[in-house]
């Protein structure tokens, strides 16, 4: 249904599924994911320090070819480590293929608090004129320098002094009191408020809330969604449903195309985005860390709510939520902003809204200082503001919008080239640089920057980036595409690094091999199709083998045609028997030439609306069990819950059976039991108010046997 800035209804919503993680060591994951494990763990050999330091696995990140990244942070006597996190490329055949890491001191300090957590919480506070929100202080290691330091650390969302807005990420020094370090997560940007014409949303019946993105919902300055029903807004420059409409449906696009062009879930990395609030009174749009903000244009014509704008402050999560987070030196916030602007750029050509056709500017719809002109122009920075356009142009005190002109400009040269015809314009090359660039096409030169960012760490520069993108531009694509991101750098002043990858040509035939779409859901008596795409990243094409393994009894996957040339595709159907259980299942398929190749399938049986009495859990899992057995969820992992706040479990099986539900927080070494169901029945329910951390429900078989239903609900 589409009417003017109108919104799809989505009467009942489909429950989302955050990204499978893995469990920590000692339980259950797929044979290649295995590999991968056990080679991103010995990949880190040389980054350890002492028996009282740990570099602890945070998550894995499935990549294109069966590559895997997996992220490290370091702990010291169990407490967290800010900096000296690490992250390692693999690939399913145990194989690593790279390694990153932020520079870290061997520690040595006291991890006895003499500040207590209130106390430091308070000052904290007191760095805001007004306080909307604080987290509650952790414990936490600060490599300030290179100097280790015992802080609490805490975020605090408000105001200044000034009146605006802030995010401060603060360290409290757990000796002293005084504040060791505050970095403000806010990056105030400018954008352009325009009408993207008749469009559809997701959003549920009643309220601007999505039903399909976990924790997005958009509203006004008081928190809450809109209410009302479809058609959405009125289609006028400053009506504030409208600039939902707006914003909902850049945010929606830019999720989309990060899972659809990269096979990254959605901005946080699980499936969903924190929630936005439209009308501020104010010139300015920005990230915060737990919401986006948009006001109005300097002349109060229009609201700051077009596709770019909105897809850049969402970069700006996609930045946090990457590996290393959000750094805090002007460099790496200019990078953060350059960041915003591609993601940005990407939701364009993504959308393809005629309304506003794909550019490499910023704001060139907003008319934000009344001379019509963009505020950032990606080819060639130096047109707004004299911003620099070449790497050895930025110092320390370089502003952060306009510090991210070099790695604007380098983007732009890797998507497009020098001069890349067709009425899109030339961009310059710095001194020292090629004589010109070609560019490999922008879903490729988004996909190796976004490969990049799950390589970042919090020492994030341009340096650091310089080498990420080499390293997974020749892991995912190959040499053409490697050397292509080689020359961009060095068109943009960005020197050779040591160690950085090696982009000739191999001559050791090689395949990727990937999915399309990597999960689907399927009903009993029923199939669903995939596609097998294979590419040929070494050598000469072979013929490659399909095979699948891992299905559950009753579903059966066969390949059409079941042998490619590499750079051909096949399709995949899975075939559901009638009676087959409900859950979820991970199918490994496998591509076999003169090298193996493994990716998985994440497949659904059955019904995936809440339980009975459930109905507003935000989750829903399935899955079978004999008396005595149990089961890990979500999907035999766990999840990250990155704020305080409550956990709700709803479990229902079979009749006549005792099924158990816990759920467990990881303590750093183990899990643990924080709260268990109470009935002698297969149906409990559980809730606990926690802090942020990571969590697990077990669901265990007393005695009976049959099929469940889990829904969940978190922070």
């Amino acid at each position: 249904m589409t009417a003017s800035l109108a919104g799809t209804l989505a009467g009942t919503a489909t429950a989302v599924t955050p990204a499978p993680q893995p469990v920590p060591p000692g339980h259950g994951k797929s044979l290649a994911l295995a590999a991968a494990d056990k080679a991103a763990d010995s990949g880190l050999d040389g980054l350890r320090h002492g028996v009282d330091e740990e570099l602890v696995r945070t998550a894995v990140t499935p990549w294109s070819g069966g590559l895997y990244y997996a992220t490290y942070q370091r702990t010291y006597k169990g407490i967290p480590v800010a900096g000296g996190d690490a992250v390692v490329l693999s690939d399913s055949a145990g194989k690593v293929r790279d390694v990153t890491s932020a520079p870290a001191p061997a520690i040595r300090l006291s991890t006895k608090a003499t500040v207590s957590s209130a106390a430091a919480l308070a000052t904290a506070r007191g760095q805001l004129a007004s306080v909307e929100s604080a987290s509650t202080p952790e414990l936490t290691v600060l490599l300030k320098g290179n100097k280790p330091v015992l802080t609490w650390h805490t975020l605090v969302v408000g105001r200044t002094a000034k009146d605006r807005p802030s995010s401060l990420d603060t360290y409290v020094d757990a000796r002293t009191g005084a504040v060791a370090r505050a970095t403000d997560k806010i990056l105030h940007a400018d954008g352009r408020g325009y009408h993207n014409g008749n469009v559809t949303i997701d959003t549920a019946a009643s309220s601007m809330t999505d039903p399909n993105r976990s924790g997005f919902k958009c509203g006004g300055q008081n928190g809450s969604a809109y209410t009302g029903s479809s058609p959405w807004g009125n289609g006028t420059a400053n009506d504030l449903v409208t600039a939902c409409v707006d914003i909902m449906y850049a945010a929606q696009r830019e999720h989309d195309m990060v899972k659809q062009w990269f096979g990254y879930n959605g901005q946080n990395g699980q499936g969903g985005m924190v929630p936005a609030r439209a009308g501020l009174t104010e010139v300015n749009a920005y990230y915060d860390g737990t919401k986006t903000t948009y006001g109005r244009n300097q002349n109060g014509t229009m609201q700051l709510t077009g596709i770019d704008v909105v897809a850049h402050e969402y970069g700006h999560e996609i930045f946090d939520r990457t590996p290393g987070g959000s750094g805090s030196s002007n460099e790496n916030g200019g990078m953060n902003e350059s960041t915003g602007d591609i993601f940005g750029a990407l939701t364009e050509h993504f959308a393809n809204n005629p309304n506003d056709t794909p550019d490499y500017t910023v704001g060139e719809k907003l008319n934000f200082l009344g001379d019509n002109k963009p505020i950032r122009y990606m080819y060639n920075p130096s047109l707004a503001n004299n911003d620099p356009n070449c790497y050895p142009q930025l110092n320390s005190g370089t502003e952060v919008h306009a510090a991210a002109g070099p790695q604007n400009h380098w983007f732009y040269l890797l998507a497009e080239g020098s001069n890349p015809g067709g009425g899109k314009p030339s961009s310059p090359i710095c001194s020292g640089g090629p004589s010109s660039v070609t560019g490999i096409g922008i879903q490729k030169a988004g996909k190796i920057f976004m490969g990049a960012l799950l390589m970042k760490t919090s020492s994030w520069n341009h340096l650091a980036a310089r080498k990420a993108t080499l390293s997974t531009a020749k892991n995912t694509y190959g040499s053409a595409e490697c050397n292509a991101v080689k020359a961009a750098w060095n068109a943009i002043g960005v020197p050779a690094q040591s160690g950085e990858t090696d982009c000739g040509g191999t001559t050791t035939p090689d395949f990727s091999l990937a999915l399309n779409p990597a999960s689907g859901s399927v009903q009993p008596g029923a199939s669903v199709t995939a596609t097998v795409n294979t590419s040929t990243t070494g050598g000469s094409a072979q013929s490659v083998q399909l095979s699948a393994s891992g299905a559950p009894s009753g579903v059966t996957v066969s390949f059409s045609p079941s042998s490619v040339t590499s750079g051909g595709s096949s399709t995949m159907t899975v075939q559901a028997a009638a009676g087959t259980a409900n859950g979820t299942y991970p199918i490994t398929v496998t591509g076999t030439g003169s090298v193996t190749h493994t990716v998985t399938y994440q497949l659904s049986v059955g019904s995936t609306t809440p339980p009975t009495g459930c109905d507003n859990a935000e989750y829903t899992y399935q899955g079978t069990l004999a008396a005595g057995q149990a089961q890990a969820q979500p999907n035999g992992s766990y999840y990250y819950s990155a704020t305080s706040g409550t956990h709700v479990g709803c479990l229902r099986g079979p009749a006549g059976a005792d099924f158990d539900l816990y759920l467990q927080k990881w303590n750093g070494s183990a899990w643990a039991d924080v709260a268990v169901g109470g009935t002698e029945s297969a149906d409990e329910d559980v809730t606990y108010n926690g802090t942020a951390g990571y969590y697990r429900y077990v669901v265990h078989a007393y005695s009976g046997s049959g099929a469940y239903t889990l829904g969940l609900s978190a922070p």
